[in-house]
């Protein structure tokens, strides 16, 4: 019986893992594809910005009156790269990486040096785990395996008490 809980209990480690993966992989496909669109929209900000400029040089109008939708739309343009910052920041962490301050290069979190610069890294703060975590999920799991017990008599008298209902109804 041994041999049959130990294989149970890898085969379920084994499935938290995968599952843990693909929710990351998920999650960080989802944020790339966000990223996308939000870059998409700072390239249509840009778009406009540049037609703006144009069209007050070809109307011979002095370009530095459209300053304040400049300002707005590079303002808006601010607030998009600011959300992408934080999505790849986002990114980065589902995937175990980290970023050099140095050369912006993509790491691995333990690295010491950076491969691209040589900057010695920070040294990230190991996450805390608790340890009395797997035990009590194991202890949910084996509550919710114990069936609950009904005795024979509690049957009866949920029956009996069925029957009235429907007896009340019929003589109201």
């Amino acid at each position: 019986m041994d041999f049959f809980d130990k294989i149970g209990k890898k085969a379920s480690e084994a499935y938290k893992v995968t599952a843990d993966k693909t929710g990351k992989l998920a999650k960080d496909t989802k944020i790339k594809i966000k990223i996308g669109d939000l870059r998409s929209k700072i390239n249509d900000i840009y778009e406009e910005i540049g037609k703006k400029v144009y069209e007050k040089h070809v109307s011979d109008e002095e370009v530095a009156g459209i300053d304040e939708e400049i300002n707005e739309k590079c303002a808006k343009i601010d607030e998009i790269s600011e959300e992408i910052e934080n999505l790849l920041k986002e990114s980065r962490r589902l995937r175990d990486k980290k970023q050099c301050p140095e050369c912006y290069s993509e790491l691995d979190r333990d690295v010491n040096y950076c491969p691209n610069c040589g900057k010695k890294q920070e040294i990230p703060e190991p996450v805390v785990v608790d340890e009395n975590i797997e035990e009590k999920e194991e202890e949910k799991e084996e509550e919710a395996k114990e069936p609950e017990i009904i005795e024979s008599d509690d049957v009866n008298n949920e029956q009996d008490v069925a029957e009235t209902d429907d007896t009340e109804e019929v003589s109201e």
